[in-house]
């Protein structure tokens, strides 16, 4: 079975060796709108209740509603949907400005700043390594290796892996990114966004084929996301690497996108073995939703 060592591959076969080496591969396995607690914004803050500072709270909301608008909002239009006063949105900005978490445009208009680039580098290595044990129960359950990923701008990166104990198995590189047309993964998540959002992203960064079977065609799998949604779950038919069977399921109410999934070759991932790894995969995921958000709540 061949190596697959370019960045854009996402699923291959590594057999390890006497010498316990092994040639990877990759496995061929939010923001859901419903992260954020559903509180108001009415300029009253959290902190004023919970026993918080109502200045860092409100300096959250703002950087949320930036992420929110996934592009450039002016000082009126944080003041009108925060509900706080213009010179409190105007001040709270300055600061993130001179903290370089916040950009300003040469239109006066406002967008996110580069600073927050390694906090959410590390913040996702950190979420690895914390739900990393959850990998490791399901790896356990299935006998299959189990991978955590999420949806970063356009594109799938995988947070975390616990590798099969069969000596065939995946690997997967965390940090690695990929296109989430061909990757289960990558289904599930594109399965929990409106259609017309999937479609943008399919259209931008285009639908290339790595395998025969892979979908290049929107509106082929934009039917196919439908059909995740009814059965909750996503499945790669070899769609990214020959020979390669992964099943993921997207993991509810979380603050971003994640999923999770099992990868094998496609001699152990039949049938038979879904009808045992679906619902593991499925009451993994419910088991990791229930623990962010109880770490959200503490």
């Amino acid at each position: 079975m061949k190596d697959v060592n370019d960045s854009t591959q996402e699923a291959g076969l590594a057999v390890t060796g006497p010498g316990g080496t092994s040639n990877a591969g990759h496995d061929g396995a939010g923001r859901n709108g419903e992260g954020r607690d559903g509180q108001s914004r009415n300029g009253t803050g959290r902190g004023a209740a919970s026993g918080g500072v109502q200045s860092i709270e409100r300096a959250f909301d703002l950087l949320e509603m930036l992420a929110d608008a996934d592009g450039a909002l002016g000082l009126s239009e944080l003041s009108t949907v925060s509900g706080l006063p213009l010179p409190t949105v105007h001040r709270l900005m300055r600061t993130l400005v001179n903290r370089g978490y916040v950009r300003q445009e040469a239109s006066r208009r406002y967008t996110l700043g580069s600073r927050l680039i390694r906090l959410g580098e590390i913040s996702s290595r950190m979420l690895g390594t914390w739900l990393r044990p959850f990998l490791a129960q399901l790896v356990r359950l299935t006998g299959e290796t189990a991978n955590l990923a999420m949806l970063d701008g356009d594109e799938v990166v995988y947070i975390a892996q616990v590798p099969s104990p069969h000596s065939m198995r995946m690997f997967t590189e965390p940090g690695r990114r990929v296109l989430p047309h061909c990757t289960a993964v990558g289904k599930a998540l594109l399965a929990q966004i409106p259609p017309g959002e999937a479609r943008a992203l399919l259209e931008r960064d285009g639908m290339p084929a790595f395998t025969p079977a892979t979908i290049t065609d929107p509106d082929l799998l934009l039917a196919h996301l439908e059909v995740i949604r009814k059965q909750g779950y996503a499945v790669d038919e070899g769609e990214q690497e020959v020979g390669v069977r992964c099943f993921a399921v997207a993991i509810p109410d979380t603050p971003g996108l994640l999923a999770i999934s099992t990868s094998g070759p496609q001699a152990r991932m039949t049938d038979d073995a879904a009808a045992r790894i679906v619902p593991a995969l499925k009451r993994t995921a419910r088991e990791i939703s229930e623990t962010i958000a109880a770490e959200g709540a503490g």
